[in-house]
């Protein structure tokens, strides 16, 4: 697949030498200039935005808020974007990572995600999970992040049924040669990171390292703690290197390997998980005349997990080896069809296999008891074209894509302490053709106000895990189902960008968005779920956002209210019009920082969460909480800056979990102090 991606790129590119110099402007933000001896090298990062990106409910976040929130971490920057949510409060330190998936607009209900999270252009989640796994994308290594609400339809738009989340790794003008942080909290935990990014032939490298380490807090409350609880203790490192090389005057070869491991505890001793992963991609952007970008990836991926019994503290249950590849790709085309319309044509494949092995033991004895096995395969082939045209100041977007999807290879297993076979379950081959679209219009009313409305219907494929891996949160158990059906989505939104003034600017989105077919972990007993296709999830509501940029004053804020709810008849009679599990009514985040010069920077940000519920019957409730973070950075002279970070400086108590009353916590409280350098 690679192989022939790249012969079709450079035979594009070979073509585009003889075609007519395109009419469309790429932005100065998306290249580097290096002088040669006899030419400029132009060093593309990435094809330009389309003129109807806008149109569809975006939100980009510039590096400066990626890097300087007040915990250091991906999620945390994210949380400022309305509507975008994991599954559970925790970070990236405190919590499963099987639970850390991302979703937008109040979508969720399990822990897979809804949202597409592309890295560079390649699909971040983990293979098997359907995870993010945000600790393989250091907030320091990019440069900007592009957040598009609602159902995609372009480039592995199979994922994208809540929307896409692009991050896109920061460019040679984003670098300082040398880089490096280092920074320690009051509890001795510390955050090490250190990049270089030097110049090489017409183009230049990047390699980065951060390692994070501590021993935690305890998120069992006091009057929970029992001689088993345990701090949320985590380690974690990720490395990584980029090549970006000119191969040509309009051809830019992109080279990107990373390998990452995160280690953590949670609530009881024993109770460790794992994930590590060692992902690779080759990519080729063309701006000539036939713009075009060619992407090849492959991606390694492991998981481990002990889940310790909550009445007799004993291990029952170690999902020793999970590991899942998932390899694929992208060719995109842009033809130059006029200066009128972004025309945009394409194929994606992505293949995601994994396995699971876990071994059971009894809670009293402590002997083994069995053995399950679980795993399969899914692959999907999408094939899309999206076209802008420009009417003065009128922009029409529309765009469809074809489907080509597999379900196959799925088998469970499970044997008995000694070996013999209980359960040898083999799962029919599932194949068929599925079909999204995207339209939208924006219109410039003046050079102040734009209007826009978009309608759109997404597709996101059941992931490994949902089909045929069964977990525990002791004592409940969840059951995978190997028959559930693709989830889809419907929807469509209006709304308003504002220029108020210079520096001040507002937008206000109101959405309509149904998702038939939602995947619930749905209770059939006290202590058994499974995972089921419920009628829909119906999710009406209004998003808003404000920037201000005043002199050294600025302000970011945004906040969503969505109204959410299951439609559910059968066996989900009972739920019908609860709001989904995990899925707060409103939530709000706002940062007011001061910036008196490029390497100074004084902030604060409230965030405010609604109530959730912690199951599908709405008998547990995660109340609400307001945070406060803080970020500070003061130069010292010859590129060090010291710099300070709060989180949660109120200490709320962010309720993470419930279950019947035993509940964990989030970040307490908690302050750290360092320097950087070249930053």
């Amino acid at each position: 697949m690679l192989l022939t991606m790249c012969a079709m790129a450079h035979s594009l590119h070979a073509n585009a030498a003889h075609a007519q110099s395109s009419n469309e402007d790429t932005s100065s933000e998306d290249t580097q200039v290096t002088l040669a001896p006899t030419e400029i090298i132009v060093t593309a990062e990435r094809l330009p935005d389309t003129p109807a990106a806008p149109a569809y409910g975006t939100v980009v976040l510039e590096r400066e808020a990626i890097t300087n929130t007040g915990s250091g971490r991906l999620e945390d920057a994210l949380s400022s974007v309305a509507g975008f949510q994991q599954f559970r409060r925790s970070d990236s330190r405190s919590s499963n990572p099987s639970a850390q998936g991302a979703t937008l607009r109040a979508l969720g209900g399990n822990a897979s995600s809804r949202a597409q999270v592309l890295l560079d252009g390649v699909p971040l989640s983990d293979p098997f999970f359907g995870y993010i796994p945000f600790n393989a994308a250091p907030p320091e290594t990019l440069g900007r992040i592009r957040v598009t609400r609602g159902g995609g339809a372009g480039p592995f738009g199979a994922g994208a049924l809540a929307g896409t989340i692009e991050l896109e790794s920061a460019g040679q003008d984003a670098l300082t040669p040398l880089a490096a942080s280092a920074l320690v909290n009051d509890r001795g935990e510390t955050e090490l990171f250190a990049s270089a990014a030097p110049g090489i032939g017409s183009g230049y490298a990047v390699v980065a390292a951060r390692w994070d380490r501590g021993k935690g807090f305890f998120t069992a409350p006091d009057t929970q703690r029992v001689p088993a609880s345990a701090r949320a203790q985590y380690e974690s490192w990720n490395l990584s290197g980029r090549l970006v090389q000119p191969l040509g005057s309009d051809l830019t070869l992109h080279l990107r390997g990373a390998a990452w491991d995160d280690q953590r505890t949670l609530r009881f001793d024993g109770a460790d998980s794992s994930s590590e992963g060692r992902d690779a991609s080759i990519r080729l952007v063309g701006t000539g005349a036939w713009q075009f970008e060619a992407v090849g990836y492959g991606q390694w991926r492991n998981f481990t997990n002990v889940v310790i019994s909550s009445s007799r503290f004993t291990r029952v249950l170690d999902q020793k080896d999970t590991p899942s590849t998932g390899l694929g790709g992208k060719l995109e085309v842009r033809p130059p069809v006029g200066a009128d319309h972004a025309l945009r044509v394409g194929v994606d494949y992505r293949r995601s296999q994994g396995d699971l092995s876990e071994d059971r033991y009894s809670a009293f004895s402590g002997n083994l008891t069995g053995r399950r096995f679980a795993g399969g395969r899914n692959g999907n082939l999408g094939l899309f074209v999206e076209d802008d045209w420009t009417i003065g100041r009128l922009v029409l977007t529309g765009g469809v894509r074809f489907d080509r999807y597999t379900i196959a290879d799925g088998y469970f297993r499970e044997e008995d302490a000694g070996g013999t076979l209980l359960t040898d379950d083999r799962f029919a081959t599932r194949k068929g053709w599925e079909t999204s679209w995207r339209a939208g219009v924006m219109y410039d009313a003046s050079a102040q106000l734009r209007l826009r409305a978009a309608t759109y219907r997404g597709l996101r494929l059941p992931t490994l895990n949902e089909l045929y891996r069964p977990f525990v949160v002791f004592p409940v158990v969840t059951n995978a189902n190997a028959a559930l059906e693709n989830e889809r989505l419907e929807g469509f939104e209006i709304g308003a960008d504002w220029q108020a003034a210079p520096g001040i600017a507002f937008s206000l989105t109101a959405f309509d968005n149904r998702v038939e077919g939602a995947i619930a972990n749905v209770t059939l007993a006290p202590n058994v779920r499974q995972r089921r296709n419920l009628d829909a999830i119906e999710a009406r509501g209004i998003e808003a956002g404000a920037k201000v940029e005043r002199g050294a004053f600025r302000l970011d804020a945004s906040a969503a209210y969505t109204d959410a709810k299951v439609q559910g008849s059968g066996f989900a009679a009972p739920l019908d019009g609860n709001r989904p599990p995990q899925v707060p009514q409103f939530a709000a985040s706002a940062t007011i920082a001061w910036v008196p010069g490029a390497d100074t920077r004084l902030a604060l940000t409230l965030r405010h969460v609604g109530k959730q519920f912690e199951d599908d019957q709405q008998s547990d409730v995660l109340p609400a909480a307001t945070t406060l973070d803080a970020f500070a950075q003061v130069p010292l002279g010859a590129g060090f800056s010291v710099v300070a970070r709060g989180e949660n400086l109120l200490d709320e108590d962010i309720v993470t979990r419930n279950q019947g009353g035993s509940v964990d916590l989030g970040v307490p409280r908690t302050v750290w102090i360092g320097l950087r350098y070249g930053f």
